[in-house]
């Protein structure tokens, strides 16, 4: 009977976790919100409309928080991530103007090959993370849809000083015209569910799937349909971002759902303890203009080329804390019970203030609740005890390595 209430009692605490997870995306804007347009068949199959950064967007389908998420897990989950906004940069001068903007090595992308890197302040804080493909004689870019309207800003007023200079580069804007989906989800790890479906589909087969490696991509068709596939996500699974014409979008997404029983939709809630099982940072949260690449973990994203000779905004900042290190670090943290979510007070073990839970809540795939914070540079060690509180209890809480859940990025055997 004791273990029968404890069980009881952690599926009501992660239900209610799941509940919170809804109320989290119910801030209202003032101006109208925006629809993608698969908003008319995210109502058709149950979806709880939300706004959500200026878009009316599906926080949940009529599926439990806990089974999308899963399935995703175990099988795919379809997310429509078409608020993002998509584009491009051509010209001579392209990956020249592009590094003067973000951290990251684009000059040394392969074709075809993508990277996740940072758009910085001049105090070294991130103005967003982005994920930039070389496609040879273009660059194809994907900010957050939070970001969008301010990187777009940011980047048309570097642009315009940049070619007064004489250099030569322009701007594509993609979106509204195309949108965009994700596939992900591994599945078996000897036939990844997302790539088999997508097989059946794309130019080439399940064959054409096998070279394509994590952060890389190429255009192709899907059925009839012109596509960019990029192989990458926000989940820790393998799975497929799929930019497709906004007049395609519906025929997409109506295909990949026809796969019954493998494909199901996911909205927001699910996509956000996705992510942060997978020790993935949420922009405004996790990351903001007042974090540093260094600071957030984040320093993997500056190549040994950049490192050296620097040029992007922030670089004085950001190369010096490598070299001379900094005074807090994100850090993930595991609670023993409880569940804690975004601004719970995070404190050490004598009840003294450190800061606050910059993402937190269950997860479903460790039954546990996990969440992130930044502490001082000598408390951020695995395994160091803290405490949280949540509506004035304090939780024990220990500090731990992400991602909390294994990853299951693709890479080609050899």
């Amino acid at each position: 009977m004791a273990m029968a209430s404890m069980r009881r009692g952690g599926v009501r605490a992660a239900q209610n976790s799941m509940t919170t997870t809804r109320r989290a995306f119910l801030a209202t804007d003032a101006a109208p919100l925006k629809r993608t347009a698969l908003h008319a068949d995210h109502v058709a199959l149950g979806g709880r409309m939300v706004p959500f950064c200026g878009w009316d967007m599906p926080v949940q389908y009529k599926e439990s928080i806990i089974d999308t998420h899963t399935h995703t897990r175990t099988h795919a989950g379809l997310f429509d991530v078409s608020h993002m906004g998509q584009l491009k940069l051509h010209g001579r001068d392209r990956v020249e103007f592009m590094e003067s903007l973000v951290v990251g090595d684009i000059k040394g992308l392969a074709t075809d090959n993508a990277r996740l890197s940072l758009f910085t302040n001049e105090q070294g804080g991130i103005k967003d993370d982005t994920v930039i493909t070389n496609g040879a004689d273009w660059l194809y870019v994907v900010v957050n849809a939070g970001c969008a309207d301010k990187d777009l800003a940011h980047i048309q007023e570097h642009l315009a000083r940049f070619k007064a200079s004489g250099k030569e580069v322009d701007l594509e804007i993609l979106s509204p015209d195309y949108s965009l989906v994700a596939l992900q989800g591994t599945g078996d790890l000897f036939r990844p569910e997302a790539a088999a479906v997508v097989g059946e589909h794309i130019a080439g087969g399940p064959e054409s799937l096998r070279g394509l490696a994590f952060m890389s991509g190429r255009d192709t068709r899907f059925d009839s349909l012109p596509v960019r596939i990029t192989r990458c996500g926000y989940t820790g699974e393998d799975g497929f971002e799929i930019s497709v014409p906004t007049s395609d979008a519906v025929t997409l997404w109506r295909t990949l759902l026809q796969h019954t029983g493998k494909v199901m939709p996911v909205g927001l809630a699910a996509r956000d303890s996705l992510r942060l099982e997978a020790g993935l940072c949420l922009y405004g949260n996790d990351i903001t203009e007042e974090t540093t690449p260094i600071e957030a973990g984040l320093a993997w994203t500056i190549g040994k080329r950049r490192r050296a000779e620097g040029g992007f905004p922030g670089a004085d900042v950001i190369l010096k804390q490598i070299k001379e290190g900094v005074t807090r670090k994100r850090v993930g943290f595991v609670l023993a019970e409880g569940i804690a979510r975004a601004h719970a007070t995070v404190h050490d073990e004598k009840g003294e203030l450190l800061g606050e839970a910059t993402s937190g809540g269950y997860g479903p795939s460790l039954k546990k609740a996990v969440g992130m914070t930044y502490l001082p540079t000598a408390l951020a060690k695995n395994g160091t005890p803290i405490q949280v509180q949540v509506r004035k209890k304090f939780y024990p809480a220990t500090v731990a390595a992400m991602p909390f859940h294994p990853t299951n990025y693709y890479k080609p055997t050899q």
